[in-house]
């Protein structure tokens, strides 16, 4: 995780990341029948961005992630804006025992490509929700590969159809795609971008 605990810091000044969070947020609200009572877990979450839009809908979110940076910026968004509805959570669930507590929504933000095995993370969130309760996942559609550097080990986007398959496996019914964002890549010095689709995938239990 050192890469996202030095990137953490700064995390929160890419225009680009705070818009998308924002863009993830409306799909979520137009897709899910939110209600003030509702607890929710965001993994994966980073410093929040995703969690603090959907903040005054929601009862109580708890927002997990691995990285120690990110969870430190988070920490000091929550104490220094007297944040009474958010909880962080040091944990990886593929590896980390499982917190004890249910909740009614689920989601991530650019998580899901980072997680090595699909099928494992699906079932855990599954296991995680109450029932009815519903899960979001936002990322990639399939790529080229060219969205990461050289190096990167995880997913190169998901094909909608092949995870809405993984996800019924899991449990999960009535999974539908929307496509919520355009993630822009500055590959060359005065080249245009490359615009790469995030889809908000919902399920429910």
């Amino acid at each position: 995780m050192t890469d996202f605990d030095e990137k953490a810091p700064t995390w929160d000044a890419n225009p680009i990341r705070v818009e998308r969070a924002r863009a993830v947020a409306q799909g979520i609200r137009a897709s899910v029948a939110i209600t003030p009572g509702m607890t929710a877990l965001e993994y994966g979450c980073g410093t929040g961005l995703l969690s603090f839009a959907l903040r005054p809908y929601l009862a109580h979110i708890t927002l997990a992630d691995s990285s120690n940076g990110m969870l430190a910026v988070l920490d000091e968004k929550i104490v220094s804006g007297g944040i009474q509805n958010m909880t962080s959570l040091k944990a990886d669930f593929i590896t980390d025992p499982l917190p004890e507590a249910r909740f009614q929504l689920i989601y991530s933000l650019m998580v899901l490509h980072h997680v090595p095995d699909t099928d494992k993370i699906l079932g855990i969130f599954y296991d995680l929700l109450d029932s009815p309760g519903y899960l979001c996942v936002a990322d990639l559609d399939k790529e080229d590969g060219s969205f990461h550097h050289d190096g990167f080990t995880g997913h190169h986007g998901f094909d909608r159809n092949e995870l809405a398959e993984q996800a019924r496996r899991a449990g999960f019914r009535k999974v539908e795609f929307i496509t919520v964002f355009n993630t822009p890549r500055d590959r060359d010095p005065g080249t245009e971008p490359t615009y790469y689709p995030v889809f908000l995938m919902t399920a429910e239990k």
